[in-house]
């Protein structure tokens, strides 16, 4: 019994938590950090631009939240590889972010 419960709790940390939008938004909305600027657009097209590995890695590990186990098994690729290629997606997406809010701050956009 001990280990089913354990077993059943492992299961659910994997699943991750699900937050309606509507409350993220509001979140989003007080909030004036840099990143916190950046629209769904903005933050889609970063996503889009990434190559194709780095993009597919980080959509599944981030934003679907499964594992890097659950990832090397789905893609047919290393654990390693795919902690690689999501460790270079966010440094990609960081990089995208600060020249993005260099340019913002060049032309006086205020988002």
């Amino acid at each position: 019994m001990t280990n089913t419960a354990i077993d059943f709790y492992r299961a659910k940390i994997r699943q991750g938590y699900l937050v309606d939008i509507a409350v993220v938004e509001h979140a989003i909305a007080d909030n004036d950090t840099i990143t916190q600027k950046l629209n769904y657009e903005d933050l889609l097209g970063m996503i889009h631009r990434l190559p194709p590995a780095y993009r597919t890695v980080f959509n599944l590990y981030a934003i679907d939240g499964y594992g890097h186990e659950e990832i090397s098994d789905m893609l047919g690729i290393a654990v390693g590889t795919s902690k690689s290629n999501l460790h270079k997606a966010r440094g990609r997406l960081a990089e995208m972010v600060k020249s993005q809010e260099e340019t913002k701050g060049k032309t006086g956009e205020n988002t």
